[in-house]
């Protein structure tokens, strides 16, 4: 029965490999204040092991459409220098839980609807299920009226969105 136990760190390329990542992801997640790691005495990068978790909820949630800056906000709540409790886990997927159902949602809609818009090709304003039911943005009055708002409730300056969020008529 062996006794060995893996390595607390890790090099770069055995992150790589072990990630299944080119080595310019690590770099590119690095400095984007993704995943951290700390210079030996002869400037070799050293990882921690727990780093493979976090590179794989990266990856799942890049792949599914998420922002870097949304995964990054995320996982900012997470120790750096030590493995992620199960507790720091489940409160983590609590806390994304909710933005990620929204994002299930509004993905299902228009998966659902937009087959509806490429087979008339009308994408009209005032008549398209998917942007504005029943026109209701009408009642607003005149000009865009379906941008994302800032946190104050105010629209945005530079037409800031995502994803569905744009209204062009």
């Amino acid at each position: 029965m062996p006794t060995d136990k893996p390595p607390s760190e890790m090099s770069v390329g055995q992150v790589a490999r072990r990630a299944g990542v080119p080595v310019s992801t690590l770099h590119f997640y690095e400095a984007q204040g993704l995943i951290h790691s700390h210079r030996t005495a002869g400037n070799q990068r050293r990882f921690p092991r727990a780093v493979l978790r976090l590179i794989a909820i990266i990856r799942v949630a890049q792949k599914t459409g998420v922002p870097l800056a949304q995964i990054k906000d995320r996982l900012a709540k997470l120790p750096r220098h030590r493995p992620v409790t199960l507790a720091e886990w489940s409160a983590l997927a609590t806390d994304w839980r909710a933005e990620l159902d929204e994002r299930i949602t509004l993905l299902a809609r228009l998966r659902d609807q937009l087959t509806g818009c490429i087979g008339c090709g009308c994408l009209s304003v005032a008549e398209c299920p998917l942007r504005n039911p029943g026109d209701s943005a009408a009642e607003e009055g005149p000009g865009a009226r379906l941008f994302k708002t800032d946190p104050r409730g105010q629209n945005s300056s530079a037409g800031a969105s995502s994803g569905l969020d744009l209204d062009i008529g």
